[in-house]
């Protein structure tokens, strides 16, 4: 199994789409974790993701219980990507098993959705700054990850 990236209600449809097209540009599968704040037809969504949204590997689950759920079952690792963990994403070991998360960019994820998480990492950055765009965020991490297992495409 590929190592994956999950979306947790994603609110921002040009953050989705670029994760979309990362997704299909690194060639892993994408869960996208509904609601959404917004709707697949949107026009911002599909502009992000350009001609790439039909190369991608989607994995749609209606709510956070149906995906972990799902993830469970197949043995997957849940490595959550929060601003409040104490584990650097260049300290942690991943493996491909792994389904690399972000939250909503207005709000993360609640503390019950972290609770479930098996690794929390952040990405260590300048004092006194909080956060990266999510979709850098997840390209951050999971450069790093496919670095870790191998699966850098082309590399």
């Amino acid at each position: 199994m590929p190592l994956a990236l999950a979306l947790f209600q994603p609110d921002i449809p040009q953050n989705a789409g670029t994760l979309m097209r990362l997704s299909a540009c690194m060639g892993i599968p994408l869960h996208f974790i509904h609601p959404a704040g917004f709707v697949f037809s949107d026009t911002k969504f599909r502009r992000a993701g350009m001609d790439y949204l039909d190369r991608v590997r989607l994995i749609e689950h209606v709510s956070f219980a149906a995906f972990d759920t799902a993830r469970r079952a197949e043995g997957r690792r849940l490595v959550l990507l929060t601003t409040k963990a104490t584990t650097s994403a260049y300290a942690a070991a991943y493996t491909p098993n792994d389904i690399l998360m972000v939250g909503r960019e207005s709000a993360g994820v609640p503390d019950t959705v972290a609770a479930r998480a098996d690794l929390k990492v952040r990405i260590p950055m300048a004092e006194g700054l909080r956060s990266l765009n999510v979709a850098l965020a997840a390209a951050t991490v999971l450069g790093e990850a496919l670095r870790q297992v191998g699966e850098l495409p082309g590399a």
